[in-house]
């Protein structure tokens, strides 16, 4: 049985801890791993030497640190196909969503090998007389990321990648359900050429976390999940005076327009409603369809229907299973919660097993009609393969649907109006917006920027606002006085 290492002080190092949690294959729940619940002295090892490392890394030349990036991109790159079957292991994610999953990581890696320009500050020349202001931009110290099951790639080079390039040192608890990806992340940084101490990765449950962000010389944290987990850490990290960036859930909705384009549509939905069996915070997991649209609905849940779960390495599989029996359980509490409520299942998978793999985590394509916004299945996060849709008469009804969801993490609108299109775009309270584009996850040189209940405190991930987030502005006033300028025959300069 495989142990799950930890990088502590620039070594990978078995834990002395007797407490273990197990890593199991979503598809057969068969355990593949255990991952150590890393013991209170190893939790300050690996603080201290990241507190350490700060000293000299922070005082690494910006290019040089971008170089660093360079080497860690062309890494990931080369390996990104083993980076994917790995992660399909122990996610159950089909290899092309695996695939993807490495590779918008990537490219967040390529926006921190452009480091050196983000890190520029400002100068006025003359502010009064005599007197220049000019800023500069610094690391904060030792940074933290808590990172869910759902992206073992993806998020944390979300976090780790600019915060170490913007000169901070970083300690890494990536999900305790799929640790083995985030492990070989962090050998090709190592392999990139990153200084001893300047990455550490931990693991464990709360009791870990809770030291990361309890600890004084922890001075901001990063996190992805879910809402009552992320209101939690975020309370508990401001109240310990650090920064904190909480991601959490989401109800996104999409907005069919009757004058969009139905096949365009149906095919959009089709994937982003249970592609990756629905465990990403952009799925779309809500169709609101405007006016006569809502006659597209039966022939939607017809192409859903076409989409199969499997292994990861069947080319011919829609998505994999979900990553537990618990969300499972969850899930399958909630569809039928929404048959009691009085919801229209077009299309049930709650009964769907993969054969030969029957202890796995399976749950089919699921497609209700007829919902409500009181019902649970609408008011909840489902995080499963399941898609609610609902009709309104006009794009103001829908506007209003919209904006009373107490998530607003990403919306989509289809349409073939350009001024229906700008009219979402500008009254809809959701940070990231889609038109005619299911899921406007934004590329790492904008800002990855939910609102509402989707995202607690001031500067999103990835982008500009992620080097604002993980570093602190230093202004300087000069002045100097003319009178002071050395004069007389034996100044002289040698320019040689």
């Amino acid at each position: 049985m495989q142990i799950v290492p930890m990088l502590i002080d620039g070594e990978f190092v078995a834990s002395q801890t007797t407490q273990f949690i197990d890593v199991t294959n979503p598809v057969d729940n068969s355990v593949i791993a255990k991952a150590p619940c890393a013991t209170a002295e190893e939790m300050d090892r690996a603080i201290a030497s990241a507190k350490e490392a700060f000293k000299s890394w922070r005082e690494v030349a910006v290019p040089e640190r971008a170089r660093v990036m360079m080497r860690y991109q062309a890494l990931l790159k080369e390996h990104q196909k083993d980076i994917a079957e790995l992660l399909s292991q122990e996610t159950g994610k089909t290899f092309a969503d695996a695939m993807g999953d490495v590779w918008r990581g990537i490219e967040v890696v390529e926006q921190a090998m452009n480091i050196p320009a983000l890190m520029m500050g400002e100068t006025v020349e003359n502010v009064a007389r005599s007197i220049d202001c000019y800023s500069y931009i610094q690391p904060l110290g030792v940074c933290t990321g808590i990172t869910p099951f759902n992206f073992p790639a993806m998020i944390p080079l979300w976090m780790f990648p600019m915060a170490i390039a913007a000169g901070n040192t970083f300690i890494l608890k990536p999900s305790e359900q799929d640790p083995l990806t985030p492990m070989r992340l962090a050998e090709l940084f190592m392999q990139a050429g990153a200084p001893k101490g300047v990455l550490q990765v931990v693991h464990g449950g709360k009791e870990q976390v809770d030291t990361l962000l309890t600890h004084p010389d922890i001075k901001a944290v990063s996190f992805v999940g879910s809402v009552p987990v992320g209101q939690y850490i975020y309370k508990t990290a401001t109240d310990h005076m650090k920064r904190a960036q909480c991601f959490a859930g989401a109800k996104n909705h999409s907005v069919i327009m009757p004058d969009a384009n139905k096949a365009q549509v149906i095919n959009q939905l089709v994937g982003a409603s249970v592609g990756a069996a629905g465990q990403r915070c952009m799925a779309i997991s809500v169709a609101v369809f405007v006016g006569k649209s809502k006659e597209w609905i039966e022939d939607l849940a017809q192409e859903i229907s076409k989409i199969r779960p499997g292994l990861w390495n069947d080319e011919q599989a829609g998505f994999g299973p979900l990553i537990n029996p618990q969300s499972k359980a969850r899930v399958l509490g909630l569809i039928q919660k929404g048959k009691d409520e009085g919801a229209t299942c077009l299309l049930d998978g709650s009964d769907f097993t993969l054969p030969g793999y029957e202890a796995g985590n399976w749950v089919g394509p699921t497609v209700f009609s007829d919902v409500t916004t009181d019902m649970a299945i609408y008011k909840e996060e489902i995080f499963g393969p399941v898609l609610c849709c609902m009709s309104v008469d006009t794009l103001e009804e829908a506007i209003t649907l919209v904006n009373n969801n107490p998530y607003g993490n990403g919306t989509s609108i289809f349409t073939a109006s350009g001024a229906a299109a700008r009219k979402y775009q500008h009254e809809v309270e959701v940070g990231q917006v889609g038109i005619n584009v299911p899921i406007p996850v934004p590329l790492p040189f904008f800002s990855f920027t939910g609102w509402k209940n989707s995202f607690y405190g001031d500067l999103h991930a990835y982008g500009k606002q992620a080097v604002r987030f993980y570093t602190e502005t230093k202004t300087v006033t000069s002045r100097w006085f003319e009178d002071d300028i050395p004069t007389g025959p034996n100044l002289t300069i040698n320019l040689r």
